[in-house]
């Protein structure tokens, strides 16, 4: 059993379980080391990120935790960074940077909120063209890493969420390729690792973790290194089907 995940979300963001609860879960599996990554505050969108007026709460309670289970358990204090949040990020014991959002036409549109509102930013953004969706995507994810200061790339194809059954675009298409082939080598120079990310099966959007396995492949040819996260909202989905993708490290 690999016995670490740190990417985990309580409810002092998107989560459903407080931290402890999360703790005791992670202790009853065996885990060794625990880290909290909840969402970066984000002013334009405040429903599922850690509330301005909750970040110092947040950073209290985790090292709370991280000294009162010390002999049992390592926990970290971690914070998924999202591309167009300007919180700071210099006291947390990791960054995962991620790409929730792209600002387009003045306003910030949320890529993995719903299929119904990705064909709607389809439609009114791109003008139908999703291809012109994908390649702003996966410009935003090449620069990630400068933009949040990552020690860890989130989910780098979350752009394909919705898309089990093709439904929007074919990830084999020309322009698709070229433009998630350049992210990756724009992401392989900073020599980090990319999250193999269990959050999508969890959540029953997926059948596959992100990356796709292609991509897994082709970054893994280019040098790149990868850990398992399991991208948990609640305490029962910690290190979610690792045992199942181990072999891909």
């Amino acid at each position: 059993m690999i016995g670490i995940d740190l990417h985990v979300h309580s409810n002092f963001s998107d989560g459903v379980d407080c931290p402890e609860d999360i703790v005791m879960s992670a202790i009853s599996r065996g885990m060794k080391v625990l880290g909290f990554s909840d969402h970066s505050y984000t002013a334009f969108d405040e429903i599922p990120c850690i509330q301005k007026d909750k970040i110092k709460a947040y950073k209290q309670e985790i090292n709370r935790l991280k000294a009162k289970y010390a002999d049992t358990i390592e926990i970290r204090c971690g914070i998924e960074q999202d591309y167009c949040s300007v919180e700071p990020t210099d006291d947390y014991d990791y960054v995962i940077g991620s790409v929730h959002y792209l600002y387009k036409d003045g306003k910030y549109l949320c890529i993995d909120d719903t299929s119904e509102e990705f064909k709607r930013i389809t439609e009114e953004h791109f003008g139908g063209d999703v291809y012109a969706l994908t390649e702003a995507y996966w410009t935003c994810v090449a620069d990630v890493v400068e933009k949040t200061n990552a020690d860890i790339i989130g989910h780098f194809d979350l752009i394909s969420k919705f898309n089990e059954n093709k439904e929007f675009f074919d990830e084999h298409d020309k322009r698709y390729v070229r433009a998630w082939q350049k992210a990756a080598d724009a992401l392989l120079k900073y020599d980090i690792p990319f999250e193999i990310n269990t959050g999508a099966i969890s959540r029953r959007y997926k059948t596959q973790p992100y990356p796709s396995l292609e991509m897994i492949d082709y970054i893994k040819s280019k040098g790149g290194r990868f850990v398992l996260s399991g991208d948990s909202h609640q305490k029962e989905m910690l290190c979610y089907k690792f045992d199942e993708y181990e072999h891909l490290l």
